[in-house]
């Protein structure tokens, strides 16, 4: 799972050949997160609150971005939440 972005100790990976809805996953240490790209909600996981907040203000920033990997499956990394 090719990784996107890495900031504040989250890791974000998308997965090409995933099932639908088009999603990423959030990794924060032993916890995980799956967001839906189209929402940006949680659709499955446990990732603390804080670090949903932060997954959240970064993938509202690269949400076209995110779609666009999704959808051409071509991979390249998006800046981190700064």
């Amino acid at each position: 799972m090719p990784e996107v972005a890495r900031f504040y100790g989250i890791i974000i990976k998308i997965f090409f050949g995933d099932h639908p809805p088009p999603h990423f996953h959030a990794v924060y240490g032993e916890h995980l997160g799956v967001f839906s790209i189209e929402t940006l909600e949680l659709i499955e996981g446990d990732l603390p609150e804080r670090a949903r907040g932060l997954v959240t203000e970064w993938a509202t920033l690269y949400q076209k971005d995110l779609l666009a990997i999704w959808q051409t499956q071509e991979f390249r990394k998006l800046p981190p939440l700064k």
